[in-house]
């Protein structure tokens, strides 16, 4: 590619960007007024299909009267395989996507992204076409006092042009991509969370001192934002210093939400469920106004797949994204229910021999449920 070729593929990105931001507004769905809601249920690679079966029997527990009375309808979405995306060439087939967007919201277990070439991860696809602006992690360690909860910009940034930069000779230029309504709406998100739960400090992380146009709009945006909001003390952090401040014991518990670009809420939220006790602990969710899916924030475990260990995943995850699911569809019982037995739950699962099994972990919960 020369330098003509790489303006104007520079063009065309652009001109796709601006459709995209036409396109943004979309009506909420009220899950309260739904006659029928459909659970949509992706099994992913790797460790997917074990951890997503026993989430499955979870939610076909918990909510056993609401489908049993034609309520809730939870649909089996086949074909997000690897396998399926690189035979088909597509980050998510066609026909899959359509059959996804016959369901109100989706539980998902991990889709793996191979590394170079041009597919463009699942996970990029989903929230750019369901338009999942919002990414919602909370990570709570009680007897720590660390009560976080994450907003991160789910759709723009690094992620939304990860795989159309462009090649020049000896140089390789890649883009990232803030919106005015993009920022507007996903800080709206986290006052609004801030607001509606008694929290009183918002921190906006970016690194606006380099990125000047693009953080710097985000951060710009946030504070115009926070004027609707003087309750809430906000404050500036860079992503670099945060990642530190969130190791500081002492300082680091008066952090409440976070709301930040999608590259440094990929790092910090991962980060912050490290603290908690690692990426299998926590809990994703991904929220638009019509669509939301939730997943475990952990990958697919190429690893433990090959070391023979599949059955021995943790499905902590994936079952605290299932009751982040429960509240969203207005299901509150159920979601404290599951709460509530997760923290009861005996069973230890380790991802090797000396530990449970996925399957025994979920036995051990339904006992409890």
């Amino acid at each position: 590619m020369d330098i003509n070729q790489a303006s104007e593929a520079f063009r065309v990105l652009l001109q796709e960007q601006l459709t995209r931001l036409e396109k943004m507004n979309c009506e909420k769905t009220d899950f309260t007024k739904k006659d029928v809601i459909t659970i949509g249920v992706i099994d992913g690679d790797g460790i997917g299909p074990i951890i997503t079966q026993h989430a499955t029997r979870v939610l076909e527990n918990l909510l056993a009267d609401k489908i049993a009375a034609g309520k809730i309808v939870l649909k089996k979405i086949e074909g997000l395989t690897l396998q399926n995306r690189l035979a088909q060439g597509k980050p998510i087939p066609d026909d899959v996507l359509a059959n996804i967007k016959t369901c109100d919201v989706l539980l998902k277990g991990p889709t793996e992204t191979p590394m170079g070439g041009t597919l463009e991860s699942a996970n990029v696809t989903m929230r750019r076409e369901l338009d999942l602006y919002a990414n919602v992690r909370p990570v709570c360690i009680p007897e720590k006092n660390i009560d976080w909860i994450f907003y991160r910009e789910n759709t723009e940034g690094e992620y939304v042009l990860g795989s159309r930069g462009v090649e020049l000779p000896g140089m390789a230029v890649d883009f990232k991509v803030i919106t005015d309504l993009g920022t507007r709406r996903i800080a709206r998100a986290a006052f609004e969370y801030a607001r509606q739960n008694g929290k009183t400090h918002l921190s906006v992380v970016t690194k606006a001192n380099i990125m000047k146009k693009t953080d710097g709009k985000f951060t710009a945006i946030c504070h115009e934002i926070a004027k609707d909001y003087p309750e809430i003390t906000v404050e500036d952090y860079y992503i670099d210093i945060m990642t530190a401040n969130l190791l500081i014991e002492g300082f680091r518990e008066k952090f409440q939400v976070f709301v930040l670009p999608n590259l440094y809420g990929d790092i910090l939220t991962d980060e912050a469920a490290q603290i908690q006790g690692g990426v299998g602990t926590a809990g994703s969710a991904n929220i638009g106004d019509r669509y939301a899916m939730f997943e475990a924030i952990h990958g697919s475990a190429p690893r433990l797949i090959a070391a023979g260990l599949g059955d021995y995943a943790n499905p902590t995850s994936i079952l605290k994204a299932a009751a982040m699911l429960l509240r969203h569809i207005c299901c509150t019982a159920e979601a404290e229910k599951l709460e509530a037995a997760l923290e009861k739950c005996p069973v230890k699962v380790t991802g090797d021999r000396d530990g449970a099994t996925c399957a025994q972990f979920a036995d051990a919960l339904m006992q409890i449920l």
